[in-house]
C-alpha cells in the first residue's frame, strides 16, 4: 500500500530551515525540544491536518535531529516510521525503530528521540478523551489508572487495516466536504482501532447479564443509601449498558432501578422512624438525611408504602420510647 499520506494540499512547510517545523510543531502538536547534531539550513519539511480531534501530521527535519520533552499530559502519539529509522530512549530502554514500524507514546512519558538525516515521520496526536470514550461506547473496563500502551513497535504489515483507515482519513479531511460529525465519526473508528490492535492495560471482554451479581448491586446501594445514586452510576459500578442494567433490575426486582433506589431509601427512613433509638427528633431531618428533598411527595411515596405517614410512624416510636 502506498503511504502517501497528506498530500500537497496540507503543506505547511517544504524545504525551510528545521527550527521553524520544531516551532510549529510546539504549538500544534506537541511541546517539545530540538536538537540538531549539525547545523541545517533549508532541508525540514511538514504537512499537517486537523480531522475533528486527530492531529494528522507528517515531517523531515532533513537532518539529524534529537527530539527532547518531559512529556504531553492527556495526549497520546502514534508514530509511523515512513523512511530512515528513528532511535526512541525509554528510561532504562531503548527502542530502534526502522521505516515500516510504528509505536504508541503514552501521556507524560518522558520522549526522547532521535531521528537519522532521511527519516520521515507520520504522526498521529490522539486526545486521551477518544480512548476513554471508546471505553464507554464498547463498555470495555477502564482502569483507575490511565491507559497505558505497552512500549512495543509493530510491523506495518501487522496492522494494514489501520494504516488504510488513516490514509482514508487523510483524504477525507483534505477533501474540504467532509463535516465536522464525519471526522469525529472516524476519530471514533481510529481510537476504537487503536485500542483492539494494540497491547494496553484495558480489559476488552464485555460484561454480560450473567456475569454480573445483582446482589453486588443491592450492596452497592445499600453502602451508599443516603447518596443520590443515578441509574449510570451504577450501570458504570456494574460495566453494563444502561439497557442492561434495567434488564437485570426488571429480572430480579420487577421495577426500574430508581424505583428500587427509592424502595431502599423508604425502608431505611421507616426503620429509622421506628427505632427508639434514633437520635433524629423529627421527620424532615430524617427524610433530607436520605436524600428526600421534596417532603410532600416524599410523605406519599412514604404512605403507598407502608399505609402511613411518616408523622404516624414517628409517633408510633415515641410512644413506645
Amino acid at each position: 500500500m502506498p503511504l502517501n499520506f497528506l498530500k500537497q494540499e496540507s503543506s505547511v512547510f517544504a524545504g525551510v530551515n528545521p527550527f521553524e517545523v520544531s516551532d510549529y510543531v510546539n504549538q500544534h502538536v506537541g511541546s517539545h525540544a530540538l536538537r540538531l547534531s549539525t547545523n541545517s539550513d533549508t532541508s525540514a519539511s511538514l504537512n499537517h491536518r486537523k480531522a475533528g480531534s486527530l492531529d494528522l501530521c507528517r515531517l523531515s527535519y532533513g537532518a539529524q535531529a534529537r527530539i527532547v520533552s518531559e512529556g504531553l499530559p492527556d495526549i497520546y502519539h502514534v508514530q509511523f516510521i515512513l523512511r530512515g529509522h528513528c532511535h526512541y530512549a525509554l528510561y532504562r530502554d531503548s527502542v530502534s525503530l526502522p521505516a515500516g514500524h510504528v509505536l504508541l507514546i503514552n501521556p507524560d512519558e518522558p520522549i526522547d528521540l532521535t531521528y537519522s538525516e532521511d527519516c520521515e515521520k507520520f504522526i498521529v496526536r490522539v486526545p486521551s478523551t477518544l480512548f476513554n470514550e471508546a471505553c464507554i461506547e464498547h463498555r470495555w473496563f477502564k482502569p483507575n489508572e490511565s491507559i497505558k500502551f505497552n512500549q512495543t513497535p509493530y510491523k506495518f504489515e501487522e496492522i494494514d487495516s489501520l494504516l488504510y483507515l488513516l490514509k482514508l482519513l487523510c483524504e477525507e479531511a483534505e477533501s474540504g466536504t467532509a463535516t465536522p460529525q464525519m471526522l469525529q465519526h472516524y476519530n471514533r473508528v481510529v481510537a476504537s482501532k487503536l485500542m483492539t490492535m494494540f497491547k494496553h492495560n484495558v480489559p476488552l471482554e464485555t460484561p454480560t447479564l450473567q456475569s454480573v451479581s445483582f446482589e453486588r448491586l443491592v450492596q452497592y446501594i445499600e453502602d451508599n443509601i443516603k447518596r443520590d445514586i443515578s441509574a449510570e452510576e451504577l450501570a458504570t459500578y456494574s460495566h453494563l449498558s444502561l439497557r442492561s442494567l434495567y434488564m437485570l433490575f426488571e429480572k430480579n426486582a420487577k421495577t426500574t432501578p430508581k424505583n428500587f433506589i427509592r424502595q431502599k431509601k423508604l425502608e431505611r427512613v421507616y426503620s429509622t422512624l421506628m427505632d427508639p433509638s434514633s437520635r433524629m427528633a423529627n421527620v424532615t431531618a430524617v427524610a433530607l438525611d436520605y436524600g428526600f428533598t421534596h417532603l410532600g411527595r416524599f410523605s406519599e411515596f412514604y404512605k403507598a408504602t407502608f399505609g402511613i405517614l411518616p408523622s404516624e410512624s414517628l409517633k408510633t416510636r415515641q410512644g413506645k420510647a
